[in-house]
């Protein structure tokens, strides 16, 4: 029995190599897409934290949004005094960043980080907050009253004004009202085109 099914063990022995080399093909290229995908996800913040601080970026904002609460009265445990350039936004950034590891580029992250704010999306804790070993009152409720205080068109300006500073080249404009409809633009329905079955007739 062995001899007359003895040319089925070549012919399987190839099969079983390349079954082999795809699966080994397949569990490497996991891996390595799993890594480039953990490696571009986690690599963003170091980038921007080399490029932008958030000591740069907070002074921005109140630039170009003045009526945000600056929350910048509390004392600093260092020196005992005012801690003026702790400010809400400030908090804000560093908790976004460094404390949940968001990415600073994206509008749905610092939506997300609202949310927190909120109480509507993940829990925030005092002792990891910012400031709260910087300062000799935790400010992690005051700026929670804060965020709450802002109305949604505050809150999604503060958004946008983070994305544009974060990511300067992404292209934020939106398109002009005045843009006229292209003249080939109808919405009339047209008769269908003749062609394929027709020219066979």
């Amino acid at each position: 029995m062995s001899k007359n099914f003895s040319f089925i063990q070549p012919l399987l022995k190839p099969w079983q190599t390349l079954t082999a080399f795809m699966v080994v093909g397949v569990i490497v290229l996991g891996l390595g897409a799993g890594k480039s995908i953990h490696t571009s996800l986690f690599s963003i913040q170091p980038a921007y934290a080399q490029r932008i601080t958030p000591g740069d970026v907070w002074q921005e904002v109140y630039q170009q949004l003045p009526d945000l609460p600056r929350e910048n009265k509390y004392i600093s445990k260092e020196n005992g005094k005012v801690a003026e350039s702790n400010t809400l936004v400030n908090r804000l950034i560093r908790y976004h960043i460094y404390t949940k590891g968001r990415a600073p580029i994206y509008r749905l992250d610092w939506k997300l980080t609202l949310a927190d704010y909120l109480g509507a999306n993940e829990i925030m804790y005092d002792a990891s907050y910012p400031g709260n070993d910087s300062l000799r009152e935790n400010p992690i409720e005051g700026d929670r009253k804060a965020i709450t205080r802002l109305t949604r068109s505050q809150r999604n300006a503060l958004v946008q004004v983070l994305v544009n500073i974060f990511n300067p080249t992404q292209d934020t404009q939106s398109p002009s009202p005045n843009t006229a409809p292209s003249p080939n633009t109808s919405t009339t329905p047209q008769p269908p085109q003749r062609g394929g079955a027709e020219l066979l007739k």
